[in-house]
């Protein structure tokens, strides 16, 4: 991609018989991700667009390290250890391409730090939940994005060359802060201290060798020429500390492609038109887009072996795959839709047979994956900058794990009318399977203040509740008869619409995240402040900021106010 001025992403998959920046190897139950970015797009002109140079990435980069991270985790489960390192002599990653940054328009910056800042949980979430030990094998200087890549590894390794180093050089160089969680990951994760932290992050050189250890910027360096064999030895050390979730090679599920059909109007049906599991459609008039999900026919498999067998055909994990496609195609493709309202239809009973599943076969690899899957699928919808609007309607299927989509959004709507018969149910998995950031799950986020209900929430688990049970358990927001229904849900559409789409984004990315604070809801909720405001600064991109001046021999120019 040679120009982000008017950035429309075709795909958010790839394989990597199509990767052009990463080498996946597999050997026995160590695997090697080496970062080889092609500085140029294929066909792309030498004078035009911008070059990658120092394996700098990009969106396009990030997506396929996403495919690999998922490739790993489903389809080679016999891999206990991963390596990510480069395949460049002297240097690791030099971060985010910043002529890239310079020349993007702000909602893209966004867009794009969030999807790496998700990338790089989904990393260290794949090594909490069974999968894969990471060891990052810095073979040569890391900076920035790069180093922050690292930091998102359970380990990091530094050559020591006498010129290597660590650095988070945004500040001295760029005018703005490491945007994926690189000063949160080194206090809160690293425990560096944070005077020396301050003082790292204004170096722009870094630090590296001995201090770099004493520090806890990284864990261990070792000279150039012994450092592959430390490695090695590290890697073996990493995967044999866990367990192996299956016997042998060629137990995985192959991570086949997602079907799409895209209609004239911008729709997106997922598999088919014929028999949509997911539908989305766009609303231009209203700057909203409607989601929504159908249930399946039965609850499918009852045995592991034969979920397994399923692969990544199986209900759940194809629901999740293709809500994940569609929140993506939105958030990068379609800047103006400000509202998403879900919708859901099918057999309540065939959901509550796949939940049991998705209960009863948790010690399965497949299934336990297929969770925490559908578990990072709903964070990406927690951190979204659009208003979430769930409405519960007559033939609605919102029932254990899509009861979810109730339980996040920002209002819902619950038809109260006795004739239609609209009905939710909580299952198990609405209790403790799908964490938010904060480590609360949304039902127990909701009823902060009120435990009292959050048990009587959890006692009616199974039983299909009405508009009146669901009202009086605080299950939803507002509960319109058949004659205000269609007015009610219209003027909420209306008057979201109206508003700031700014103040909303601030608005809701407050209010969604009550509770205690982790690690995860602070990268990203000082992304949303520090992106949001720095990337706008005429500091930062302004005719003489930072990252315009970056690379030139000019200085930039600051306003020197403290705001």
């Amino acid at each position: 991609m040679s120009d982000y001025t008017d950035v429309k992403v075709s795909s958010f998959e790839s394989h990597p018989d199509r990767y052009r920046h990463w080498r996946l190897e597999v050997s026995g139950d160590v695997a090697t991700l080496k970062m080889d970015i092609q500085e140029r797009d294929e066909g792309q002109a030498e004078d035009e667009g911008y070059i990658r140079k120092l394996n700098s990435y990009d969106l396009f980069v990030d997506i396929e390290l996403n495919d690999a991270l998922n490739r790993l985790y489903f389809e080679r489960p016999e891999v206990r250890c991963l390596v990510v390192t480069s395949a460049k002599d002297r240097v690791f990653c030099a971060g985010a391409n910043i002529p890239m940054l310079a020349s993007s328009p702000h909602a893209f910056k966004v867009n794009f730090c969030k999807y790496t800042n998700e990338t790089r949980l989904a990393l260290e979430d794949i090594s909490l939940t069974g999968g894969p030990k990471t060891l990052a094998a810095l073979n040569g200087v890391a900076s920035g994005g790069g180093y922050e890549l690292a930091l998102a590894c359970d380990e990091i390794m530094l050559v020591d060359d006498r010129s290597s180093a660590v650095s988070l050089p945004e500040v001295p160089l760029l005018g703005v802060l490491p945007g994926t969680g690189g000063l949160t990951r080194v206090v809160d994760k690293r425990k560096v201290r944070r005077d020396l932290a301050d003082y790292f992050s204004s170096l722009a050189e870094g630090v590296r060798g001995k201090r770099a250890v004493d520090w806890r910027l990284v864990d261990s360096t070792h000279k150039l020429s012994v450092f592959p064999q430390q490695v090695a030895a590290r890697a073996r050390a990493l995967a044999d500390a866990v367990a192996p979730v299956v016997e042998g090679a060629g137990r995985g599920v192959r991570w086949a492609p997602i079907a799409v059909e895209v209609s004239e109007a911008g729709d997106r049906a997922y598999p088919s038109f014929a028999h949509p599991q997911v539908l989305l459609r766009l609303s231009t008039s209203r700057r909203a887009a409607t989601l929504t999900l159908h249930a399946p026919a039965d609850g499918g498999p009852t045995t592991a072996e034969g979920i397994e067998a399923l692969g990544a055909a199986w209900w759940p994990l194809a629901t999740f795959r293709a809500l994940e496609d569609a929140l993506l195609h939105l958030r990068f493709n379609h800047l103006d839709v400000g509202t998403l309202v879900f919708e859901t239809r099918g057999d309540q009973e065939a959901l509550m047979a796949v939940d049991a599943q998705l209960e009863a076969h948790a010690g399965s690899w497949f299934v336990a994956r297929a969770r925490h899957y559908i578990k990072r699928v709903l964070k990406r919808l927690d951190v979204s900058s659009m208003t979430l609007l769930a409405v519960v309607d007559e033939g609605s299927a919102f029932a254990g794990t899509l009861f979810e989509l109730v339980a996040l959004a920002d209002r819902s709507f619950m038809l109260d009318d006795p004739k239609a018969g609209a009905r939710v149910r909580l299952s198990a998995m609405n209790f403790g399977p799908f964490p938010m950031g904060n480590g609360l799950t949304r039902l127990a986020c909701r009823f902060l203040g009120e435990p009292e209900t959050l048990a009587a929430a959890r006692g009616r688990a199974g039983e299909a509740l009405s508009t009146e049970d669901a009202r009086d358990l605080g299950l939803v927001t507002f509960t319109p008869d058949d004659i205000d229904w269609e007015d009610e849900v219209r003027l909420a559409l209306e008057e979201r619409s109206g508003f700031s789409p700014d103040a909303l984004t601030g608005m809701e990315s407050n209010l969604r995240f009550a509770g205690p604070e982790t690690m995860e809801t602070k990268i990203f909720g000082r992304l949303s402040a520090w992106q949001n405001w720095i990337f706008q600064r005429p500091n930062a991109v302004g005719p003489e900021g930072a990252l315009k001046a970056f690379g030139s021999p000019r200085r930039p120019v600051f306003d020197w106010d403290r705001t």
